[in-house]
């Protein structure tokens, strides 16, 4: 399939917007319980001679906090993301409609595969203003309620502890991290799930009409290629959002921190539970969008 099926109708970033915040709840409701998980094996601590390690993986992680929490132990750290995903999807399929849009000045020329990559590109610029602080808060909330030492008492208090302890800029530790992780993984997520969606679209027949199996299948995907590039930076986001202040000096100092203590395959710390969650995740956010943005255009075709 060409890029010529890239030349779709408009749909106006206000739209993007309101279908991207509905994609953003159905991913948070498929995916938190695993990414609770993910990142609990990131930052369970190092194993000494005698000790074994806390969790030996994803399931041993997953079995373990439901038998001391129940089941919404799976849950913890939620209220952060609830009050950022929604309107952080919201965000990114609108910073994906605006990025095609400045590219697009000629509505009937079709957007080019690189075009779409770098309009993916700027959602990942654009969420990473609500994106940091909430990774912060929650992961912090996570790691404590597996360490057992409750510092926090929910997403509110944490990140008003931040800022009375050290401003703005503690709220907003592992921001250059986020970026490095979320500009070319959005890129590539918006790339996949445009390509794959035009691959799966029959001879004929327009990429609006696509079945329900199909857009999950390349949402699903979208979101385990998103993770594959992603999945480095963002064990070096949680060790650096997450250890006691002044222990890293920076992105670098993390890494070789990393590789001198636990090798190459510390940057790969909960593939299990991220690669699990990516394709329920994800395809239920893209389904999401999808049926908001077809509500959308028959309530308000206008708009």
């Amino acid at each position: 399939m060409g890029n010529g099926e890239l030349a779709e109708k408009r749909i106006s970033p206000l739209k993007n917007f309101a279908a991207g915040g509905v994609g953003g709840a159905c991913l948070l409701f498929a995916g938190h319980p695993l990414d609770t998980i993910k990142v609990r094996l990131q930052t369970q601590p190092k194993v000494h001679s005698g000790n074994g390690a806390l969790y030996t993986g994803a399931y041993d992680c997953f079995r373990k906090t439901v038998s001391k929490e129940g089941v919404l132990g799976l849950y913890k750290g939620m209220g952060a993301p609830l009050a950022g995903v929604a309107p952080m999807m919201a965000i990114s399929f609108f910073g994906f409609g605006l990025g095609k849009q400045l590219q697009q000045s000629d509505p009937r020329k079709p957007l080019t595969y690189a075009q779409v990559y770098l309009a993916g590109c700027l959602a990942g610029v654009f969420t990473t203003v609500i994106v940091a602080p909430g990774e912060r808060v929650k992961c912090l909330l996570q790691v404590q309620a597996s360490g057992g030492q409750l510092r926090y008492a929910g997403p509110l208090d944490c990140a008003v502890s931040l800022y009375r302890q050290q401003g703005i800029r503690s709220v907003y530790k592992g921001t250059v991290l986020t970026l490095l992780r979320d500009v070319p993984s959005n890129g590539l997520y918006f790339l996949t799930y445009e390509y794959l969606k035009n691959l799966l679209t029959a001879e004929g027949e327009s990429v609006s009409q696509l079945s329900t199996p199909r857009i999950l299948l390349a949402g699903g995907v979208a979101g385990i290629l998103n993770w594959v590039i992603a999945l480095p930076p963002d064990v070096l986001k949680s060790n650096f959002q997450t250890a006691a202040d002044g222990r890293y000096r920076g992105l670098v100092d993390v890494l070789r921190e990393l590789l001198k203590e636990e090798g190459p395959r510390a940057l790969y710390k909960g593939f299990n539970a991220v690669f699990l969650r990516a394709f329920p995740a994800n395809a239920a956010c893209f389904l999401g969008f999808e049926f908001a943005l077809k509500g959308l255009n028959w309530l308000a075709p206008s708009w």
